[in-house]
């Protein structure tokens, strides 16, 4: 995975934006977006942490965005199972995580966010199993991302029967944070050795 630029240009920028470089000088000027200009000239530099915050204050997809990170998409219901999740995941400087509550929330995230792992608890109204996977597997941009099944481990669904159904692995609740850090770089290590 290469290094991405720590600092932009304003052509940069509004490349990977998608707006001309014009409206990133007035975001740049205004204050909206922060960065500095080069001593004893007038052009702008956006520093990519900063570009990166703008860009989720303001709802543009980070598609345009090779940051170097590994995208993660969690949908889980319980609020505070999702935030020690993401609390856990967002440790690592190398994982952008986002957090959603319900199917819906997480097709139109996923589809705009690209994530390269999803961690999915298949208990949420809306997830069935192989249909959930098929449709996932039809959007282009989340063909290659690994599916994590989140399940209890005392309901019905059997974790034999998520991978039949195309879950790349399973999560049985109550499991600890190794245990899912083991399943995401498995999945991860995966998807490395086959792309090269």
């Amino acid at each position: 995975m290469r290094q991405p630029k720590e600092v932009l240009t304003t052509g940069e920028v509004a490349k990977i934006c998608n707006v001309a470089p014009r409206t990133v000088s007035k975001w740049f000027d205004s204050g909206k977006l922060r960065g500095y200009r080069i001593p004893g000239s007038k052009d702008r530099r956006i520093p990519l942490d900063q570009l990166v915050r703008f860009m989720k204050a303001h709802s543009i997809p980070l598609d345009g965005l090779d940051t170097g990170q590994v995208r993660i998409l969690i949908a889980e219901r319980d609020t505070d199972l999702g935030a020690a999740l993401t609390t856990v995941l967002e440790k690592n400087p190398g994982f952008e995580v986002t957090l959603v509550r319900s199917a819906f929330e997480a097709g139109a995230r996923s589809e705009a966010e690209g994530p390269q792992v999803m961690l999915v608890d298949v208990s949420i109204p809306g997830f069935n199993g192989r249909e959930t996977v098929r449709s996932i597997r039809n959007i282009p941009s989340l063909r290659e991302c690994s599916l994590i099944a989140m399940v209890d481990r005392s309901g019905d669904v059997s974790a034999e029967g998520l991978r039949q159904q195309g879950f790349d692995d399973v999560l049985e609740k109550p499991f600890d944070s190794a245990a899912m850090m083991t399943a995401i770089d498995a999945r991860l290590g995966s998807a490395t050795a086959a792309g090269d």
